[in-house]
Parts: C-alpha cells; structure tokens; sequence
C-alpha cells in the first residue's frame, strides 16, 4: 500500500551541511523533504529517489516587490513539486487568513505545483465543538472555485495534537476518518468537480509508534511528519512500519 510522508522540517536544521547530512540519510520514495528555503537549492541537487517540497510560497507567480517572499516560479526553478500552504504556525505565528491562504492555493495550482492544505482546529476550538465550523470555513475558503486536474492534498493538523505543543498527543484514527469525511461533504457542496483529486494526509504527532494505526485506512494517504522526519532512523521505521500494511 503506498502512502506519501511529507517531512516538515520546519526552522530547522542550522547548518548546510547538517541539511545535507539528513537528506542523505532519509532520501527515498514516497518521501517529499520540506526544507527551510536556503537549502532547497542544495537539495535539489543530492535527493534523487523522493522529492522536494517547500514550506510555503507568495501569491503572485512571477518576480517582483514583495520583500522576504519566494514566488511559484522560483521554486520551481529550484525542483520543486510540492508546497505546503497554511500551516498552523504561520496561520497562528504570522497572521494568515484563509484568504491569503485561498490566493497560494489557486497561483500554486497555476504554476504546477502540488498544495499541500494544512486545517485543523485549536484545542479551545474542540472543546467548545467547533471543530466542523472552522474546518468548513478554511476548505470553503481556499477550495470554492478552484480548478485542478492533480492532487490537491489536504492534512488534517489539530493543532492541538503538533508535537511542539506541551503534552501533545496525537489525534485518533476514528477522528480523522470524521474529518475527511467531513471535509468531502463540503467539497461536494462548494466544488465537486474537484473531489476525485482530493488526497487525504494526517499530521500531528506522527511517529514509528502510531502511524500504521493511520495509515491502514485507505482513506488516509499519507503523513505530514514534523519533529520525526528529524531523525533519519525513526523515520526509517515509520516506512518500515506502513510498508508492512
């Protein structure tokens, strides 16, 4: 059963040369590498059995005034396929709103590149049984008019499961086959043209000793791995693990 691990690397490692190391260690199939942008050129040129995918991107699609940004079309200059869009942190840390987040989606798909669309609740948000309301309003937002013939993959990240959180612990199975479910509904309402393209993932605090438990299920075709895809031997294990699915 093949299934796709996306390894968010997030702000790290410090070095070139540590980046190197790692994308050595841990190149392979089914896996994309999500790098920090000063390494994405360096990688290009040593990942040769996964792929290379970016943390985010701007909106316009080509060069200009936007200081501290990277277009699509630098980063596909750079080998890039795949780009993460709307991530918790940046949604929480940066400010970003589903509007912003719609725009990268719709220039990503423009310039061919495959989106990563990261929803998800905070844990005040599932307490109060908000969870469908907001997941609703960010797949409405960055979805509804959308035209796409490839993937569009979507990760389902509480929040409150990421393991940079205190006591995090990773969501249930049985909730996230709810949410993709959840999140067809409303795709079928708001664009269903685009529903056979949709892929599932599952993110927050993947690691070698629950991620079979998700990625048995058809439905969920993939992993956005954080703090995991760190270490080269447990994320070993993770594709150990589910290629014995």
């Amino acid at each position: 059963m093949s299934k796709l691990i996306i390894a968010n690397w997030k702000m790290n490692p410090a070095t070139v040369e540590e980046a190197v190391e790692l994308a050595r260690a841990t190149d392979q199939e089914q896996l994309i590498i999500c790098p920090p942008f000063i390494f994405l050129e360096e990688l290009s040129k040593i990942i040769d059995k996964g792929q290379l995918g970016a943390q985010d991107l701007f909106w316009e699609g080509d060069t200009g005034a936007f200081t501290g940004e990277i277009s699509p079309e630098e980063l596909k200059n750079l080998d890039v396929t795949h780009v993460i869009i709307g991530h918790s942190e940046r949604r929480q840390n940066l400010g970003e709103t589903n509007e912003m987040i719609a725009k990268k989606i719709a220039t990503a798909i423009e310039t061919g590149l495959i989106p990563i669309l990261c929803v998800g609740e905070t844990l005040e948000q599932k307490e109060a049984g908000h969870r469908e309301v907001v997941i609703q309003e960010e797949i409405t937002v960055a979805l509804d008019g959308v035209e796409s013939d490839q993937p569009i993959y979507i990760a389902y990240e509480p929040i409150w499961a990421i393991s940079t959180n205190p006591n995090a612990e990773p969501d249930k199975p049985e909730n996230t086959l709810e949410v993709i479910s959840f999140i067809k509904k409303v795709v079928q309402e708001v664009n269903p043209e685009i529903l056979s393209q949709l892929k599932f993932l599952y993110g927050g605090s993947v690691n070698s000793k629950n991620a079979s438990e998700f990625l048995q299920h058809d439905e969920i075709e993939g992993a956005l791995v954080g703090g995991a895809s760190l270490q080269p031997e447990e994320l070993k294990k993770i594709f150990i693990e589910i290629n014995q699915i």
